[in-house]
């Protein structure tokens, strides 16, 4: 009786709330940030009827949409309002020997979890609204809590990144109550004294060789370093190459690798939420031995770039987004200072 009051429920807002073609995210009626808001009504709606809290729903669509788009095999598409994506084997049931099937019973009766969550006496994987349910009962079966949800995600997607990504995600939208987060900042003041030049691919020595991972940015000792996204602080403390380090993993699947610091901004932590132009650190020389080393090289931030997609990590060039960055705060600043003029 709960999942019928449920899904009559979920219909209303599906029909009520969501024009129909924002479930597929069609450009000529909904621009990219509109989609964004569409999506988080929805999943705020969910939780209200569910208990799931919307932020791990929202991290959850994120994440599968982030992973659609770092696979460079698959072909690149809009994938619509819900980006999530249950495979038939799940979603059937993995003794059914119709991995196609859309009846709510056969499939409950071979143990999948494809649900109809829009009323229509079928279950469909390619409808958006379906999935959602779903995902939304596979997860409620285990509980609300952080720590059953976190269960919950281990149980669908058996991958201690997948599970790690998504919380994080989830406390970033809990923090900023939006999924609106794509302002991004430059990695140092404009005005202190800085340079940098492309250096991702070099050939390094210590350890062994291996090829440089990043961007070197050259500045004075103690220069503040500046959250380039909002994000999620995940690692903190000192390694053998990059001293003194920071990672902080943002909403759209970037891991930002900052090495080299003199030391952190007091307060940052693991399991800190920061924002773009928060200071989290200071440029200095560390690394390249045992923690404390510092000196066998001039002051200078390294910045490496990083993405998931869903079995392995691998690095991309920071340096082309350094460089949108920096020209665009650059222009943001004088604009602001045109406007003081115009109205001081």
């Amino acid at each position: 009786m709960r999942i019928k009051v449920i899904t009559c429920l979920l219909s209303c807002i599906v029909f009520n709330c969501i024009v129909p073609s924002a479930m597929y995210g069609d450009p000529k009626n909904l621009n990219q940030q509109e989609d964004i808001m569409e999506r988080q009504r929805l999943l705020e709606k969910m939780e209200t009827l569910t208990g799931i809290p919307w932020a791990y729903l929202a991290a959850i669509d994120q994440y599968e949409r982030n992973i659609k788009r770092s696979r460079r095999h698959t072909k690149k598409q809009d994938p619509g309002l819900i980006a999530i994506t249950i495979p038939p084997n799940k979603w059937c049931g993995i003794l059914n020997p119709d991995q196609e099937d859309t009846s709510p019973a056969s499939i409950r009766f071979f143990g999948g979890m494809g649900m109809d969550g829009d009323g229509d006496k079928k279950a469909d994987p390619n409808n958006a609204f379906d999935v959602l349910y779903s995902m939304t009962h596979f997860l409620q079966e285990r509980g609300v809590s952080k720590d059953d949800i976190r269960i919950g995600l281990w149980d669908y997607y058996q991958h201690p990144v997948a599970v790690d990504v998504i919380t994080h995600l989830a406390k970033i939208y809990t923090v900023f109550h939006t999924m609106k987060l794509n302002e991004r900042s430059f990695i140092m003041p404009l005005r202190s004294d800085y340079s940098y030049h492309n250096t991702w691919g070099d050939r390094r020595g210590f350890g062994g060789l291996r090829i440089h991972e990043g961007t070197d940015i050259f500045a004075d000792y103690g220069t503040p370093v500046l959250s380039t996204s909002y994000g999620y602080v995940e690692l903190k403390g000192w390694n053998r190459f990059g001293g003194w380090r920071l990672g902080i993993r943002d909403g759209q699947n970037n891991y930002h690798y900052y090495a080299h610091l003199s030391s952190f901004k007091k307060g940052i932590k693991q399991g800190s939420v920061v924002k773009p132009g928060d200071v989290i650190g200071y440029v200095g020389s560390s690394g390249y031995g045992p923690p404390g080393t510092s000196g066998k090289f001039p002051p200078h931030l390294h910045y490496g770039m990083y993405k998931f997609n869903g079995l392995t990590t691998y690095s991309f060039d920071p340096y082309p987004y350094l460089k949108s960055w920096e020209r665009k705060a650059w222009r943001k600043l004088r604009a602001g200072q045109k406007h003081r003029r115009n109205h001081g």
